[in-house]
């Protein structure tokens, strides 16, 4: 069974999760399965392309457990990109659409160098809002983003779309 077939296969769908109507892509049973956790790792690497990365930003919640794997895995530094309030320090914040509501995102003001190279990861591409805000705020510290890397990418809602002029990579896409 190939890498993506047997990632696909551990992923498990919730009907009406968070709220009805949504297909909710669960990750669990991958984070449960240390040799598909590693693996999964070893795919998001990968999509650095073997490019520097001096820093790797994860999304709250589910993009920390896969950055900061990542980011130990290629000896880079981890930032958390957090939800309104959550971070100690002072933030830039960003407000977005999510394909169930609306929300905020915050990074330290001191998270990024001008000029470092950031791999932006996160579990899962929807509408895109959430990572063009996480984007945003990375330009607003003049990272240069080297790709944002999603496990899974929900292709029928174009959230990629909202990420043009960044490199896209997606692990499974549905």
């Amino acid at each position: 069974m190939s890498n993506s077939a047997e990632l696909h296969a551990a992923i498990r769908d919730v009907i009406d999760f968070p709220k009805e109507g949504i297909i909710f892509k669960d990750i669990t049973p991958i984070l449960a399965d240390g040799r598909l956790l590693r693996r999964t790792i070893d795919l998001l690497c990968e999509t650095a392309g073997g490019a520097k990365v001096d820093k790797v930003a994860g999304i709250d919640a589910r993009g920390f457990i896969f950055g900061a794997a990542v980011a130990d895995r290629l000896g880079a530094g981890f930032v958390p990109i957090r939800k309104k309030g959550k971070l100690p320090w002072k933030t830039h914040q960003a407000a977005y659409a999510l394909e169930y509501g609306e929300s905020v995102i915050e990074l330290h003001q001191d998270a990024v160098s001008p000029g470092e190279n950031v791999l932006l990861v996160d579990d899962l591409l929807a509408t895109g809002g959430t990572a063009a805000a996480a984007a945003g705020l990375l330009g607003t510290l003049e990272a240069r983003i080297i790709s944002i890397s999603f496990v899974i990418e929900l292709a029928f809602l174009e959230g990629r779309g909202k990420l043009a002029g960044h490199p896209v990579h997606s692990l499974l896409t549905y």
